[in-house]
């Protein structure tokens, strides 16, 4: 008997985690990248898998939602997650991970699948068919083809917001006598280093920064920006005490050389494991380049900073996937050339992790379309039904991405006032629902 066979478009973390879940479950797998013949505006390689934006994937504590996405993600088998692991660096409580390093081995793994074949050319919408189920896994950068195509297949208009990337500097240029280790109230390791601001310098970046040129956002009128990764210029906009209150707080942390907590800090994170690179925490933007590096060289520390990768826009496509998809992810819109799924950012979850974790439920879901394995969606109390849930959620007046939170897990029904109390019954209760799942699933293998 033959195997089943699907299709998976796009190389990210989402269409690795579908390829690599259909695969496992039997199925003959054709996963689509269309670099390096078509490159996007924010990749740098060829690589699967490639971080264009931060090199971290969230909290370590298994006592966070984050954390418990990530034991679900392992527990059914995530390439991304154990990869990741083996490949991180310092990042306190944060999963942090040498960028290349890791989109090395997942480019590996993927390719050398006894039933992965890994296409390199972009894959247009004429080439679907009634026959083989295709998850459409494009992320943040669908090509303007396949772009309108959904649009036009789905009766839907696309929304849409820009996704900055932060600058990254050597490490040898950050002056080490303004900057010190230490991790926020000492928690994790000593992994960011931190740039104090008194009042003055402060003062002194938020004038430079809001008087700075910025780039264009070219076809759109007007952008608009995920809350969770807003330019540093357009919070500064909403007030100038707002990047000290935000992203530059000083919460928890002490500057050794006053013994005091500064007025404003600026952390930067380390970009692979021999810290020879940082990135700047939280500084994406979307000035001009020249203006850029005028702008962060005001911050202490950063006076002679060598910039090897500057701050970029990019668009971020995603659709309006309550009224688009079922709970198998299916396209349910339109008239769909046989099964089409869509996995990761372009079903409006936000994150390199809540990404991979939603194109592992599309792997499973193709395959059991394609004749495999029968699959059932996650339970609504677990990390992984909580996704689903706000991507199924037609109740919010305007569908917009979202990472993985406390808000999203189910509240139990007894009402309880414990804040802390209530987040252990929300993790009781995914643990023992996953459990049931898992089993019922017959996925326990692939752990």
């Amino acid at each position: 008997m033959n195997a089943p066979t699907i299709r998976v478009v796009g190389g990210g973390f989402a269409g690795c985690e579908a390829a690599w879940a259909a695969a496992n479950r039997g199925c003959r797998v054709t996963l689509f990248e269309m670099r390096p013949k078509v490159m996007t505006p924010a990749h740098q390689t060829d690589r699967l898998a490639e971080l264009v934006c931060s090199n971290s994937f969230k909290s370590l504590n298994p006592d966070s939602p984050a954390g418990l996405l990530k034991e679900e993600m392992k527990r059914l088998g995530s390439l991304m997650i154990p990869t990741a692991e083996r490949h991180s660096v310092p990042g306190g409580e944060a999963l942090a991970v040498d960028r290349h390093a890791f989109a090395d081995e997942m480019t590996e793994r993927i390719e050398s699948h006894s039933n992965i074949q890994v296409v390199r050319e972009e894959f247009l919408p004429d080439a679907l068919d009634a026959t083989t189920p295709t998850i459409i896994a494009t992320g943040p950068l669908t090509s303007e083809s396949l772009s309108e195509w959904l649009k036009q297949a789905t009766g839907q208009e696309h929304l849409f917001f820009y996704d900055a990337v932060s600058p990254t500097v050597t490490a040898e240029s950050i002056d080490r006598s303004r900057a010190w280790e230490q991790s926020r109230y000492d928690k994790g390791d000593a992994a960011y280093l931190n740039c104090p601001m008194t009042k003055e310098e402060y003062e002194r970046f938020v004038d430079a920064l809001l008087a700075a040129e910025q780039t264009p956002l070219h076809d759109f009128e007007k952008g608009k920006f995920f809350e969770g990764c807003l330019p540093i210029e357009e919070i500064a906009r909403r007030g100038r005490e707002s990047l000290r209150f935000g992203n530059f707080k000083p919460v928890g942390l002490t500057d050794p050389r006053t013994g005091r907590r500064p007025y404003a800090v600026v952390q930067l994170r380390p970009e692979n494991r021999e810290k020879s690179l940082y990135s700047l925490v939280a500084c994406q933007n979307r000035m001009r380049w020249g203006a850029q590096k005028e702008v962060l060289r005001l911050i202490p520390g950063l006076e002679n900073a060598e910039f090897v990768r500057l701050g970029v826009i990019h668009r971020n496509t995603y659709v309006n996937s309550p009224r688009v998809l079922d709970s198998r992810l299916v396209v349910t819109t339109g008239r769909m050339p046989g099964v089409v799924l869509l996995a990761g950012q372009v079903t409006g979850v936000e994150g390199y992790v809540e990404s991979g974790a939603i194109g592992i439920l599309a792997g499973l879901s193709a395959a059991a379309a394609a004749g495999g394995p029968p699959y059932e969606p996650p339970p609504r109390e677990t990390a992984l039904g909580s996704l689903m849930a706000h991507i199924l959620n037609d109740e919010s007046p305007g569908f917009a991405p979202m990472n993985i939170n406390w808000g999203l897990l189910p509240t139990p029904e007894d009402p309880i006032r414990d804040k802390g109390e209530a987040r252990r019954r929300k993790l009781e209760a995914a643990h023992r629902k996953f459990d049931a799942w898992l089993e019922s699933l017959g996925a326990a293998a692939h752990a």
